[in-house]
Parts: structure tokens; C-alpha cells; sequence
């Protein structure tokens, strides 16, 4: 009789050791898992919950309650003096404060210079763009716009009719101008008369003029030249209300002082007076 050979199958014998080591190694880590929650480090944890919550957009919500102190609370005997806060300049380079900036819109003051000084510099060279066109509406002035000079002075605007090189606004010795300074003087008449301004009218000569008469000297000579540009003025428009003032200056202020025998020297000087007003145009009533 055949003896049959029993075979041993250890093929999944082992299985259950790996199963186990594996299971080991898991509570291993759970366990150092468990651990390293326990000595976190509370800073860190809140920078990363708080890293989360801006991730998902959740912002934290705290509301603040106020101290109301009235009288006769046990903490103090007298209510309690709140002084202003002392508030910082405009700018970190500035050392005055100017609330007067604050306003915005249309009223705002944005300028630091006064208000009738930015009003007065508008309204001249409205003057001077008004003088301008009236003369650019003559094209026979252009031919003396050389001999005419608008400056602005503390006092006004000057406009200044004065000889040139080679032409003479007037003949010499002659209060009567030549015929092309006539328009130049009767064309200003409409503009200044729209202007409110006062109107003061000089008449100047050059340092060492000969006249042949002993009785009509520099003076009667400025005093008449500037009196018949006040009666050209009248005659195209210009109120004579509005005139204040009509002189004569002789030589005793030339337009050039280092050189007083130059020609440009004699000259008319028509003067719109600025005047400032009878109460401050910041006075809040």
C-alpha cells in the first residue's frame, strides 16, 4: 500500500505578522499624532487659523462696549473733564494748520493767498485781454502796438502810450497826438468804460526838451497831453465820472530812470485803479 506524503502548505501562514506590523506602525503615528497637538504652539496655531479663515473669507466679529460716566458713580466724585485732541498739521511738512482748507467744492479755498488778490489779478486781465481785442479790431494800430505797454503795478493797470525809436506818439511840443495814437486812445474808451474801475491819466515828457515859450514849460505840456487823452476818452464813451484824476509829471518820473533823456521817457500813462472794497469779501454776516 502507497504511503501518501501529507504537504504542509505554509503559504499564507506568515500573513497575519505583516497585518500586524502594519497595524503597529499606525497607532505608532496615531500616537505621535496625538502628541504633537498636545505641545503645540499656541501662537502658531492661531497664525494658521487665522490664515484659514482669511482663505475662506470669515472675518471676526467684536463688539466694543463704551464707558458712560455720569455723576455719582462710586469710581469717581466728579465727571470726568474731556480735553480736545490736539489734531496733526495738514501734511507731515507742515507746521500751521489751516481749516479753512477743509471745504471742498465749489467753495473750497484752495489758494493761500488772499481772496481779493486772486479777484483782482482776474479782473485786470480781463482788462488787458478787453484793451487787446479793441485794438486788434483796428489792423492800422498794429503798426504802433510797439509804442503801447500794459503792465500791472500795485496800484492798477497802466497802460502806457509812450515814444519809440523812430516814431513819436506826439509832435514834438504838441499836446494834439498824431492821428493813429488819437484811435489808439478813442478805441480803449468802450473797454474801460465796461470795467467799474477809476481811471487816473498822467502825462510825462523827456529830461532836457526845449520849449520856445518860457511860460509853457514840461509841465503845461504833460498836463495837456494827458488832459486831451481824458477828452478822447469822454468823446468815444467813456464817462467822465470815472475819470478821477488828471496830471501833469513833467520829467520828474521817467519810465526809464537810468536813462531820463530817452525818448520812451514821454509818454501817456492812463491808469486803471484797483480799489479794494469798502468791507472784507470774506466777512460772514
Amino acid at each position: 500500500m502507497a504511503r501518501r506524503k501529507i504537504q504542509l502548505s505554509g503559504g499564507h501562514g506568515g500573513s497575519w505578522v505583516i497585518s500586524f506590523a502594519d497595524l503597529m506602525s499606525l497607532l505608532m503615528a496615531f500616537f505621535v499624532m496625538l502628541l504633537s497637538f498636545s505641545v503645540q504652539d499656541q501662537e502658531k496655531l492661531n497664525m494658521a487659523a487665522g490664515s484659514v479663515q482669511n482663505a475662506f473669507g470669515i472675518a471676526a466679529y467684536s463688539s466694543m462696549s463704551g464707558m458712560i460716566e455720569r455723576r455719582g458713580n462710586p469710581e469717581r466724585e466728579f465727571l470726568k473733564h474731556v480735553a480736545p485732541e490736539e489734531i496733526a498739521a495738514d501734511t507731515e511738512f507742515s507746521t500751521l494748520d489751516r481749516p479753512e482748507h477743509d471745504a471742498q467744492g465749489q467753495e473750497a479755498n484752495t489758494y493761500s493767498d488772499e481772496r481779493t488778490e486772486v479777484e483782482r489779478a482776474a479782473q485786470f486781465a480781463l482788462a488787458a485781454a478787453s484793451l487787446k481785442q479793441a485794438w486788434q479790431d483796428l489792423p492800422e494800430i498794429t503798426a504802433i502796438a510797439e509804442n503801447i505797454v500794459l503792465e500791472q503795478s500795485k496800484d492798477g493797470l497802466d497802460i502806457i502810450i509812450a515814444d519809440q525809436l523812430g516814431r513819436a506818439m506826439f509832435p514834438e511840443g504838441s499836446k494834439y497826438p498824431y492821428e493813429l495814437t488819437r484811435k489808439a486812445i478813442a478805441a480803449m474808451a468802450p473797454a474801460l468804460q465796461q470795467l467799474p474801475n477809476q481811471i487816473e491819466i498822467s502825462g510825462h515828457v523827456a529830461a532836457g526838451a526845449r520849449f520856445d515859450t518860457p511860460r509853457y514849460g514840461k509841465w503845461e505840456l504833460s498836463f495837456d497831453r494827458a488832459n486831451v487823452a481824458r477828452q478822447i476818452l469822454e468823446e468815444f464813451g467813456l464817462t467822465g465820472s470815472r475819470i478821477r484824476s488828471v496830471v501833469g509829471r513833467g520829467d520828474a518820473e521817467p519810465f526809464f530812470p537810468n536813462d531820463p533823456y530817452l525818448a520812451a521817457n514821454q509818454r501817456v500813462a492812463i491808469r486803471v485803479l484797483f480799489e479794494p472794497p469798502p468791507v472784507p469779501v470774506d466777512l460772514a454776516l
